[in-house]
């Protein structure tokens, strides 16, 4: 065992028992770097990553090259989702010296963690060109003892690039940005596949809900027709529910098999908002996903689900059409080969196909019965390994997820499940007044938390207080979010990644556009909004509406990477709609709610009654007895309305 073996993440976990001798990021490696006048080698990646599999196996666990590393460098090695602020410094060293980033990262820094070299994976042995690992070691080990002047310079200018901030240019995000973000996102949509560029196809979650908000014809044209080809394609399991983490191709066919929480939250929030009888399935099954495979024992969600078993990639989700037969017969095996477009040559390797729906079954029962079958089945095959750590942000995004689908759906299941997750990070994440980031087996990690974590968390809080009436919810938000004003705030109105006090790394990331996940800028606007729609806060409104400023350029120049924050601004053009609704709970009450979240991006409160801890809800009695609702624009109300008619009417009027 190395310096891993007590580690929090299942990814360092996993390399454990390497012959590398192993650090984990610590003040502690730099300084014996120091003492033995050695370069530190940072290896960074991820539990459900592929390559990440496929470079321990060829280069960490061989001997001879663990020798070699033990005696020339310090190996540090770092998960991107428990360390993101670590990742992100390095990634944007490693796209600025090579052009691109990936998993596994690979880095050498100096004692001071300025990095000299960079790139991602690297090769047992020499392969089109690209040099081998052990190659790459030689050279960098040859570098720092012998041309110690050229390895500093290129440090120093690395880190003077780093610490550079580029100047964009900051302005409102008005409804005309909003109106050309869907154009610009036009020109960039795939007219025959759905979705946008070309491959590989990540789902554009983020950007989905923001057309969905903006609610032009074009704007939903191209998101009802991305979210019905991700749900009939490949990337959609369509046995037991939820997304891969992207196709590799354009039509969504070929999926890269690891399922990612944060994909499938954000996912789960979007269809059911979408509302189709096929958006209604996806989101159920997302939600049986998360609740069947992703639930910890303690209540929370893990982070992945591997892409890999048995050695191999895929091999837990496709079928041949004579597996297919085994398993249902010989009159359904065809028949279901032909409803799931699984072919003798195969959409995948070695003659396997993934599954695919491309039009709904002409026997809903037999298709049903099939599902159930064919899921069992797969069941005894070798499972993909899971990555259990709790990473708060991601949570965050699945308490919202679940919150909003199970009001849209009516499921209250799901809220139940969603209260828990936000008691356990309540519970365990917050230590002496601050977030972490992770835990596992309820244990809290070290990794403090970082800016989606607190908006997040505060965002998701602030969903449960809008399902379940109880200001708890609104109280743990405020002092997220006050922590986050406090210590992550930059001078023009932004924010930084990471807190003020937090760990000094050769430069502090900020990086307001949206990638995998939401950004930390833009998970935080979404919370702030919402605060301030229920508080009538003019304090967070104001910082919300500064941090929009500072993404505008991205927002008019890359919309695809800006898709949380155009969602936030959408919401914020029309009001947002503030929506009390009360009354004791029956299905009156219930009608009365589903046709406000049919609104999308409504802020709506639902209580027994008046709660003088809610300000939203100071005043807001049932007329008559009945339940009643409430529709308001920065605290100023129409008159109150009793039926689904009138509330309709009063959403959709302006004032």
């Amino acid at each position: 065992m190395n310096k891993l073996a007590s580690a929090t993440s299942p990814y360092l976990l996993q390399h454990a028992d390497n012959p590398v001798d192993w650090w984990e990021w610590e003040p502690a490696a730099f300084e014996e770097a120091r003492r033995r006048n050695v370069p530190v080698l940072l290896s960074v990646g991820y539990a459900a990553c592929h390559w990440c599999h496929v470079m321990a196996h060829d280069s960490f666990e061989d001997e001879a090259t663990a020798a070699y590393l033990n005696e020339h460098f310090v190996s540090i090695k770092v998960d991107r989702e428990e360390r993101p602020d670590v990742d992100a410094v390095y990634m944007q060293a490693t796209t600025s010296m090579t052009g691109h980033g990936g998993w596994p990262m690979t880095c050498v820094l100096d004692h001071d963690g300025n990095p000299f070299f960079a790139g991602t994976y690297f090769p047992d042995q020499p392969r089109h060109g690209q040099p081998s690992f052990r190659q790459v070691l030689e050279a960098l080990a040859d570098a720092w003892a012998t041309r110690g002047d050229e390895v500093a310079r290129v440090a120093t200018t690395l880190r003077e690039h780093l610490n550079q901030r580029a100047t964009l240019a900051a302005g409102a995000v008005t409804g005309a940005v909003l109106d050309a973000a869907v154009l610009t996102l036009a020109g960039e949509y795939d007219a025959q596949s759905a979705g946008f560029g070309r491959a590989p196809k990540f789902p554009p979650s983020m950007v989905l809900e923001f057309l969905l908000l903006h609610g032009s014809k074009q704007a939903r044209g191209m998101a009802a027709a991305t979210l019905e080809a991700m749900a009939r394609g490949g990337i959609h399991d369509q046995l037991a529910g939820g997304f891969a983490r992207y196709s590799v191709d354009r039509d969504w066919v070929v999926p890269h098999f690891e399922k990612m929480l944060y994909d499938n939250a954000l996912l789960l929030r979007v269809y059911a908002e979408w509302g189709t009888d096929l958006g209604v399935r996806a989101a159920e099954g997302i939600a049986d996903f998360l609740l069947g495979e992703l639930r910890t024992p303690e209540g929370g969600f893990a982070s992945a689900l591997d892409a890999d078993s048995e050695g191999a990639e895929g091999t837990y989700y496709v079928w041949t059409p004579a597996q297919l037969t085994e398993v249902l017969g010989p009159d359904d095996g065809p028949w279901a080969a032909g409803l799931l477009s699984v072919t003798d040559a195969g959409t995948f390797e070695h003659g396997s196909s993934t599954l695919q729906l491309l039009a709904e079954p002409d026997d809903l029962k037999r298709w049903y019965r099939t599902q159930r079958l064919l899921r069992s089945a797969r069941d005894r095959r070798e499972r993909p390994a899971r990555d259990d750590k709790v990473v708060a942000a991601w949570n965050g995004l699945a308490i919202s997820g679940l919150c909003r689908a199970g009001r849209l759906l009516d499921r209250p299941t799901y809220v139940r499940d969603a209260r828990v997750v936000g008691e356990l990070l309540w519970r365990v994440h917050l230590v002496d007044g601050r977030l972490r980031r992770v835990s596992r087996d309820g244990v809290v990690g070290a990794p403090a938390g970082v800016l989606e974590d607190y908006g997040c968390v505060a965002a998701g809080f602030l969903d449960l207080l809008q399902v379940t009436g109880d200001p708890v919810w609104l109280e743990r938000a405020g002092v997220l979010l006050d922590i986050a004003l406090e210590h992550f705030a930059a001078d023009d109105g932004g924010f930084f990644d990471t807190a003020d006090d937090a760990e000094a790394l050769v430069a502090r990331p900020r990086d307001a556009s949206d990638n995998a996940s939401p950004s930390g800028l833009s998970s935080l606007v979404h919370a702030l909004t919402t605060y301030a729609a229920v508080t009538g806060s003019g304090r967070h409104r104001d910082a919300a509406e500064a941090a929009l400023e500072t993404v505008a350029a991205i927002a008019e120049q890359a919309p695809r990477f800006a898709g949380w924050s155009l969602a936030a601004a959408q919401a914020a053009l029309d009001g947002p709609v503030e929506v009390a609704i009360v009354g004791p709970p029956s299905a009156e009450r219930d009608t009365l709610e589903r046709q406000a979240r049919r609104h999308l991006g409504a802020v709506v409160v639902v209580a027994d009654g008046p709660d003088e801890r809610i300000p939203l809800l100071v005043g807001r009695v049932a007329v008559d007895g009945r339940p009643t609702a409430y529709v308001c624009r920065g605290f100023v109300c129409e008159r109150p309305v009793t039926t689904v008619e009138e509330l309709a009417e009063a959403l959709l009027r302006r004032p």
